[in-house]
């Protein structure tokens, strides 16, 4: 399911509603303000819930809040569970006390909290979180093993997620130009952060600039923004590695997608709740290792990256041959300024 119509409802929250019978809906999504159509983490877990919810006949809904305060998702949550919500996923970073507080004010109620450390979680609660630095490293390396040497990272907002997918990019391009032996300064990235995911005339005309510049590859790790990328690709004839979800189907100009197990993982863990196997009280990270995170090979447009290639720096990922997976920096600023990662080979510049 790539695109879900959603349908305007009320002042203050967006709601669309599947098989609601009498007017309860057991399953509901709260996201932040971004919509179940951002290409992102909203859409893929959105997509878990309905697919768990069609294959079991569940009701399932969701509320958008049309900003990213505290009292408007809590307000979503809130309007979840007097509609009969047996379970809620959240998500996003931004609901990491607005779901602390939530799990206590409803007890009957099931909590996922999606690419969300939930501090002190109940048993009524489970925080999902992802390896982004391992799925930007599987991109950096992709990208320089398949010939690229002018790159651009484009992120979102400068949150810990998009922050830990630019700085696993970075890695994995010195990595692959060490691999390949190749000299100091071969490798060449920009490096920025555009302050939001929608789509936009702006990020759209700072991703033509970069292409404009030379630049052969861009890192859209942007949500809903990276069709604004994509769009620049098309027109200045470069490619684009997306984010979050497989962005195949949304034009040639995506050579791959770096993913994340979002929709698997909302799927499964709804299930526990029905089965009974739901364990609260903890978060949950995925990792490659847990097939958490992983590229778009299925759909890929690689010339010279081969599966096999691929195959052998995942599972070096996954058993962290050499050290490699320990040794990649996650640490994240509040700024999004670079700490910590050493490159010799690729020379990074930070646009601010």
């Amino acid at each position: 399911m790539k695109r879900i119509l959603a349908a305007a409802l009320a002042i203050l929250l967006a709601v669309t509603l599947a098989g609601c019978g009498a007017g309860k809906t057991e399953l509901v999504l709260v996201t932040d303000s971004g919509s179940v159509e951002d290409g992102s983490f909203n859409q893929s877990a959105w997509e878990g819930l309905v697919r768990y919810a069609e294959e079991n006949k569940i009701s399932s809904g969701y509320f958008q809040p049309e900003e990213n305060t505290d009292e408007a998702l809590r307000g979503a949550i809130d309007k979840a569970v007097e509609g009969g919500a047996r379970a809620v996923v959240c998500t996003g970073y931004l609901f990491e006390d607005v779901v602390a507080e939530a799990q206590q004010a409803y007890p009957e109620v099931d909590f996922i909290a999606v690419d969300c450390e939930v501090a002190s979680p109940a048993a009524n609660t489970v925080g999902l979180t992802y390896a982004e630095e391992q799925a930007g490293f599987l991109a950096g390396y992709a990208a320089v093993t398949e010939g690229y040497r002018s790159l651009g990272f484009l992120g979102g907002d400068a949150v810990p997620g998009v922050q830990r997918y630019g700085l696993g990019f970075v890695q994995g391009a010195e990595y692959a130009a060490r691999e390949l032996e190749m000299e100091e300064g071969s490798v060449a990235i920009l490096y920025a952060f555009t302050d939001g995911f929608d789509p936009s005339d702006d990020t759209q005309a700072t991703a033509e600039a970069w292409y404009a510049d030379g630049v052969e590859c861009i890192f859209a790790a942007n949500g809903g923004a990276q069709s604004s990328v994509t769009a620049a690709a098309e027109k200045m004839g470069g490619v684009v590695i997306c984010a979050d979800t497989d962005h195949s189907a949304a034009s040639e100009a995506v050579v791959v997608s770096a993913l994340k197990s979002i929709s698997t993982s909302v799927y499964s863990t709804i299930d526990g709740i029905y089965d009974g196997s739901f364990e609260g009280g903890r978060n949950l990270h995925f990792d490659a290792a847990s097939s958490g995170v992983a590229l778009s090979m299925d759909t890929a447009h690689f010339k010279n990256f081969t599966q096999t290639a691929y195959d052998t720096m995942l599972t070096k990922l996954q058993t962290n041959a050499e050290g490699v997976t320990e040794a990649i920096v996650r640490q994240t600023t509040d700024d999004g300024a670079m700490e910590g990662v050493e490159t010799a080979r690729v020379t990074v510049r930070e646009l601010r």
